[in-house]
């Protein structure tokens, strides 16, 4: 779980034009009443989750960092499971393993950002004031007194008539910008309370290359980003990358953020007002600033090359026309690896992220082969690498599936599981995307609780995670979470934990299994997309986007005939 994902996405997205689908007149909900058999329901228990997330979390299996001896080991686990529960293989060539290319970078020591005007320099500390990557697959990177320009959010959206750039030319400047959306009062523009991509990290960096800038540089808002500055700072660790035909070469040479304290300091160096330009920032008038003030800095990198694996297993369909029509139930198995200690603690061993999820998958294959006849169409079981180092794993099937997107169905990911018991809710990321929200409305119903939709949109969550590739290739993804509304719990106890993990456990080496976890609750939600994903791939339709989802226009020339 990323926060929650420093994705990119800036591989060129593969759009498949073919399409074989059957329509009738009927909405999706008309599957709502077949009921997801009785042994397949059995199979799903709290004791065989928790023997999953203790050997996935286990300090064995090192924090199961891609590239490193805990993916051989991960990797070799999920394979062994897969095959003992009777799963096909999930690629074509006759194998579990979809090879991932990537490159690893790691920048050497702590060097020194340098902010200067006229005779004044100002020293910014590796990782305690700025933290910065180059995706360059080269041994340096610099920026050489690169001009600052501060361009408030960075977003250029026509259909809100909004462009922070206005025609300014910043090739080979250093861009500043906000993260999040501007935070308007008018709730018709962007997402109202609700992040859109244009206010996620990796669009701003997407946008310095667009603009062909030396270098791109986020002010760090711990409410505006959704995390602390501690979760950056993991990023001074090795990075991954997918490894493209120009080594990346395009993209701005230096990439990163700097503490909100930097930045004010930044803004007084320049002869400007941090608060007053942030307002200004917040109305489409706003222009471009100039600083300056240059940057500098320069990145030696350590690289290597790596062949990491997506985990990939199947349940053929029943029926022998919709059996190559697909349901995916995805779960990331990477977490950060070995790094540095907190509290004496160095293994990252990310019990909840995502040992729980992929804990998961595996239950949902057990519950799919338990079935004595199967739904009509195949299930396919998607376990994949380097979620934490930017959905790297999913971006890669999304643009180089193993089988057509026009026959995917739908995507069901699975990025934490509730640890805390059982509740009256479930959340739902991006509630009201997809018809796949009938689904889980009427699975909900049955089980007495009702959908929830996320109680922090402004963070962006729906961008955060594996299920987002699918979404940019067309495919409707399916993204739950915890509901918040605990069985025999006071109110508020559902935000309480999941803020005190926040806070203290998410991406540190204390994500471990607690004392407390009480997995009820996750079986509780994995029953629920069993149900989903059964229904699905018995319906007579394919879902669909909502009218207006921004998605939508990518599915119907996909499935185009």
């Amino acid at each position: 779980m990323m926060p929650r994902s420093f994705a990119r996405l800036s591989v060129t997205l593969l759009v498949v034009a073919s399409a074989c689908q059957s329509k009738t007149d009927a909405p999706p909900a008309t599957a709502a009443a077949e009921p997801v058999p009785a042994e397949a329901v059995a199979a799903i228990d709290t004791g065989t989750l928790m023997r999953h997330i203790r050997v996935l979390s286990n300090d064995s299996l090192m924090g199961r960092q891609p590239g490193s001896a805990g993916e051989d080991k991960t990797v070799a686990y999920l394979e062994s499971q897969f095959k003992s529960i009777g799963l096909k293989p999930g690629n074509t060539d006759g194998t579990y393993i979809q090879k991932v290319p990537m490159v690893g970078i790691t920048v050497k020591g702590a060097p020194t950002l340098t902010f200067a005007k006229g005779g004044r320099k100002k020293d910014l500390k590796w990782r305690d004031d700025y933290v910065a990557w180059t995706k360059h697959v080269a041994p340096s990177a610099s920026l050489d007194k690169s001009e600052l320009v501060f361009v408030g959010y960075g977003t250029e959206a026509p259909e809100f008539k909004w462009d922070d750039f206005k025609g300014l030319d910043v090739a080979g400047k250093t861009l500043v910008m906000l993260v999040n959306d501007p935070p308007l009062a008018d709730t018709t523009q962007f997402g109202g309370k609700r992040m859109t991509y244009y206010g996620r990290w990796t669009y701003k960096y997407d946008q310095g290359m667009k603009h062909k800038a030396a270098g791109v540089l986020l002010v760090h808002e711990t409410e505006r980003a959704g995390y602390p500055f501690a979760v950056v700072q993991g990023k001074t660790a090795e990075q991954f990358d997918l490894v493209t035909p120009d080594k990346n070469m395009s993209r701005s040479a230096v990439e990163g953020w700097i503490t909100l304290d930097q930045a004010k300091a930044l803004f007084a160096m320049s002869g400007q007002n941090f608060d007053s330009l942030k307002a200004r920032a917040a109305t489409s008038a706003f222009k471009p600033v100039p600083l300056g003030v240059t940057a500098t800095v320069k990145l030696d990198n350590t690289l290597r090359t790596v062949d990491s694996r997506n985990v990939v297993a199947k349940v053929e369909g029943s029926d022998p026309a919709l059996k190559d029509e697909y349901v995916i139930y995805t779960a990331h198995w990477d977490h950060f690896g070995i790094g540095a200690k907190v509290n004496g603690d160095s293994i990252y061993n990310g019990a909840a992220d995502n040992a729980s999820g992929v804990a998961g998958l595996l239950a949902m294959a057990k519950a799919f082969v338990a079935m004595k006849t199967p739904p009509k169409r195949s299930i396919l079981f998607l376990s994949v690498t380097a979620e934490e180092q930017g959905l790297l794993g999913s971006q890669y099937y999304a643009v180089t599936p193993i089988y057509p997107l026009a026959k995917t169905l739908a995507v069901i990911n699975m990025d934490v599981l509730n640890q805390w018991g059982l509740t009256n809710d479930v959340t739902v990321i991006g509630l009201g995307s997809s018809e796949l929200d009938d689904y889980a409305s009427a699975a909900a119903a049955e089980q007495k609780r009702t959908l929830r939709p996320d109680a922090e949109p402004e963070k962006g969550f729906y961008y955060r995670s594996d299920h987002f590739n699918f979404a940019k290739v067309g495919v409707p993804a399916f993204d739950p979470e915890a509901g918040v509304d605990f069985i025999g719990k006071p109110a508020g106890y559902g935000m309480k934990m999941r803020d005190e993990y926040t806070a203290n456990d998410y991406h540190k080496p204390s994500d471990e299994i607690k004392p407390g976890w009480d997995l009820s609750g996750a079986v509780q939600d994995l029953d629920l997309f069993l149900t989903m994903g059964y229904r699905i791939a018995n319906a007579a339709q394919f879902p669909e986007w909502r009218v207006g989802n921004e998605f939508r226009a990518v599915r119907e020339k996909q499935l185009k005939p």
